[in-house]
């Protein structure tokens, strides 16, 4: 690929637009620029929780999807292009079917909290709804490859799946909600 970025800074969104992948310029707060900086959000959430002790299927899962969210911000970047296909959708099910086959059933609504790597992914499972809400309403614009909404669809499921292994692995239980517990208080 050679040296891409030789100069870091260029002045040429000091006006409040900037570049998309084929060269044409928009508004920084353009739903595509939305779009693909909420996956780079999300993505670097993850990298934090990556900084923490993980299980090794955790680990190796979420080095995967850093590099499927790239192929997304890729494809969000630029219009026209495809990236993301039915393949990144189905293998985040398997995987997610995988982590959950050990989980007990849900039977409460459990909070966003726990250890620091478990309430991590919960930040970034929410990052990644708001990311699909953003491509949601891209495709409301313009046209957009279904997979691509699919698959942070089914991302957000995964995340959400790995927090629960994490409280485990970090506190063993997870913390529950108590619909009503400062009532009165």
């Amino acid at each position: 690929m050679g040296n891409r970025l030789t100069k870091i800074y260029t002045r040429t969104g000091d006006q409040g637009d900037t570049g998309l992948g084929n060269g044409n310029r928009v508004a920084k707060d353009n739903l595509r620029v939305e779009a693909y900086g909420t996956v780079d959000e999300l993505n670097s959430v993850i990298g934090m929780v990556l900084a923490y002790e993980l299980p090794a299927a955790v680990r190796g899962c979420l080095e995967g999807i850093q590099h499927d969210l790239f192929d997304l911000g890729g494809e969000f970047s630029m219009p026209g292009y495809t990236a993301i296909e039915a393949g990144y959708v189905s293998r985040l099910e398997q995987v997610l079917d995988n982590f959950n086959a050990d989980l007990p059933a849900l039977k409460e609504f459990i909070l966003p909290a726990g250890g620091h790597a478990t309430a991590t992914c919960h930040l970034a499972r929410s990052i990644c709804r708001r990311a699909e809400r953003r491509a949601v309403s891209l495709s409301h614009q313009e046209s957009l490859n279904p997979a691509s909404i699919s698959y942070l669809n089914r991302l957000s499921d995964l995340l959400f799946v790995m927090a629960r292994v994490l409280a485990r692995f970090e506190n063993g239980s997870e913390v529950l909600w108590q619909p009503g517990k400062n009532r009165g208080a």
